[in-house]
């Protein structure tokens, strides 16, 4: 490792849909939200649980995103059942709320053609094969740092993963999103041009877990 880096009311409804056929895609974005930033910049604001102190929460899942080579489907029509309130409870420890959840598996996992229990599953499959590196968990003080050093770490922590494949992503100075690229059979893959904009800050905030 280079030395350097280490400094979710309905449960029988169909989903809202936009019109695009569920099943039709090409590759999907595994995107992981690193919380204290969710955290600063809109979950204190909401008093969100996930937000308090202890929690723990680092890179959660933001979701699994059926993708084009360019651009995305949501809300597709399907005939599968919605999850019930109790399976997205269920989700929690992932993607830190039930609500998340709920909200991924209608906007995108209705796309992908799966039932909700199978989507859960895939998107449980996928966050769980990443490496999150440890370094970046570990921090123990706000740190300024190029966005660049974020891909970095991933990119040594996984050397199945290739740099065209991740993308890190900015909000309000701070580091958002590390947003990876997935074949359907949940190998890593370059991303789309729409999707491969990385931040080009060089004095991103990352701040530690809670």
């Amino acid at each position: 490792m280079r030395a350097w880096i280490a400094a979710f009311l309905c449960a029988a409804c169909p989903a809202f849909a936009d019109g695009e056929r569920a099943g039709e895609f090409d590759y999907y974005v595994l995107a992981l939200s690193w919380t204290p930033t969710w955290c600063a910049v809109e979950g204190d604001a909401r008093a969100s649980r996930q937000c308090d102190p202890g929690q723990g929460f680092g890179f959660t899942l933001h979701g699994l995103w059926p993708q084009y080579e360019a651009g995305w489907p949501a809300h597709c029509p399907t005939v599968q059942r919605a999850p019930s309130r109790g399976r997205t409870a269920q989700e929690a420890d992932i993607y830190s709320t039930a609500g998340l959840a709920w909200h991924q598996w209608r906007k995108h996992g209705t796309c992908t053609g799966l039932t909700a229990d199978d989507y859960y599953a895939l998107a449980r499959l996928a966050y769980e094969r990443v490496e999150r590196p440890a370094l970046l968990r570990d921090l123990d003080r706000a740190v300024t740092l190029p966005a660049s050093v974020v891909e970095d770490a991933f990119l040594d922590a996984d050397p199945t993963l290739a740099a065209d494949g991740v993308t890190v992503t900015c909000r309000a100075g701070r580091i958002r999103e590390v947003r990876l690229c997935l074949t359907r059979d949940l190998e890593p893959r370059r991303c789309g041009a729409d999707v491969d904009r990385d931040c080009t800050l060089t004095d991103a905030l990352l701040e530690p877990i809670r």
